[in-house]
């Protein structure tokens, strides 16, 4: 995979494997960017919205995002290149990801902005707008569930959609499920832009 296609992709990957490390040697440094929408709203901390998305709680959870990242990302970077040239290609590739960051971040913030107690770290939000750019262009490609079970991508995600709507009104486990559900509404907004207006 690694080629000047998935160049923006391996640099997004190597960027959340810094900052584990070195979110990991020093936890002040991960308590002063996880996403905390009761302490945003307090002091205006809306960066959290983007520098969470490059924490995580442990190796698992770094290696989950990531794995996912690099199966996708790829292919991902590649359609932006091929549609705008390999500069503004991956210009815009990054400027996508980063919206979705965002954009995956803010209904998790109304939601609980009121709430002392919730905090979130990690990717998962961007994660799934990433595979649902994918999915928008790939959709009869088999993924795998639990990598065992093939299904056709259109199919997951409508799958995804249902869980992560359901989980995000249901638990309480700190999970951020709201960003996987935005941030895969937000990929597909950019996908069917990206596919369909330019």
């Amino acid at each position: 995979m690694i080629d000047g296609n998935t160049l923006m992709t391996l640099s997004l990957i190597l960027a959340n494997v810094a900052l584990y490390f070195i979110t990991s040697a020093n936890p002040k440094i991960m308590d002063a960017c996880k996403h905390y929408p009761y302490l945003e709203k307090q002091d205006k901390s809306y960066y959290r919205w983007l520098l969470s998305g490059f924490m995580h709680a442990n190796l698992m959870h770094l290696f989950l995002n990531l794995f996912v990242l690099y199966q996708f990302g790829g292919t991902v970077e590649a359609i932006f290149k091929g549609r705008f040239g390999f500069l503004t290609g991956g210009v815009f590739f990054l400027l996508t990801y980063f919206m979705i960051l965002i954009l995956s971040g803010i209904p998790t913030y109304i939601k609980h902005q009121n709430n002392r107690r919730y905090a979130s770290v990690g990717a998962s939000g961007v994660i799934s707008g990433i595979l649902f750019i994918y999915i928008l262009y790939f959709p009869t490609n088999l993924l795998f569930i639990l990598g065992l079970v093939p299904i056709p991508a259109f199919l997951f995600g409508i799958l995804y959609l249902y869980f992560s709507k359901w989980a995000s009104g249901r638990y309480d486990d700190m999970i951020d499920h709201d960003a996987h559900y935005y941030g895969a509404l937000a990929g597909l907004l950019a996908g069917i832009t990206l596919k369909f207006i330019f």
